[in-house]
């Protein structure tokens, strides 16, 4: 198996240099002015121990052992299916086997922030940059490696620009009586929190 994942992690590199060089070409044909450049899209590192790639249907399964890299995000889970519409927007929808879950962290370090999110599986729509983790979801933000903030609930929606979440209940929710249940530390000591890192952080670039 360790020899499989060796000869197939370059081919997923591929795939990701691939749809990042397809949007690079959609941008360049544009001949409209643009006034500004807009923000570059992080690239997509995917491993995995195999990958089937549908060139014409734009669709990739990844299974065993998946691990996904976005930017500051970084997803886990047994399958990925990952596509692709007309515009270059991605879709994925990840699972877990049985007994097991998917991960999502999201790092935040400008705000000292790290969002981990659980559940028996999550889908991903790139058109709106949202996550949304279905089945026994759940939603914690730590700051500074403590956590905060948790979400409960049968389907938790976090969304990456804006930082922002929507849950529901229902009878698979993680939460007592398929209820969202939602507990959060006052915003005060989370900005006391963030300040206490930001000190750390200056007196170590001081040292």
């Amino acid at each position: 198996m360790t020899d499989l994942r060796i000869l197939l992690a370059p081919t997923t590199r591929l795939l990701g240099a691939l749809l990042l060089t397809a949007s690079a070409a959609a941008h360049a044909a544009d001949p409209a002015p643009k006034a500004a450049a807009p923000a570059e899209e992080p690239s997509t590192l995917i491993l995995s121990d195999t990958l089937h790639y549908d060139d014409v249907k734009k669709k990739s399964v990844f299974t065993g052992n998946v691990n996904m890299t976005r930017g500051l995000m970084t997803l886990t889970s047994d399958v990925l299916e990952m596509n692709e519409d007309a515009q270059g927007n991605q879709f994925g929808t990840a699972t877990a086997n049985k007994g097991k879950i998917v991960t999502i962290r999201q790092e935040r370090p400008e705000t000292f922030e790290l969002i981990e999110g659980t559940g028996l599986r999550a889908e991903y729509d790139g058109s709106k940059s949202t996550f949304d983790l279905i089945g026994q979801a759940v939603v914690i933000r730590y700051v500074c490696g403590k956590p905060f903030d948790t979400i409960r609930g049968e389907r938790v929606r976090y969304n990456e620009k804006t930082g922002t979440y929507e849950a529901h209940g229902g009878p698979n929710s993680a939460a007592a009586g398929g209820r969202v249940r939602s507990v959060a530390e006052p915003r005060a000591k989370s900005d006391a929190a963030i300040a206490e890192c930001r000190k750390q952080q200056a007196a170590k670039k001081g040292r």
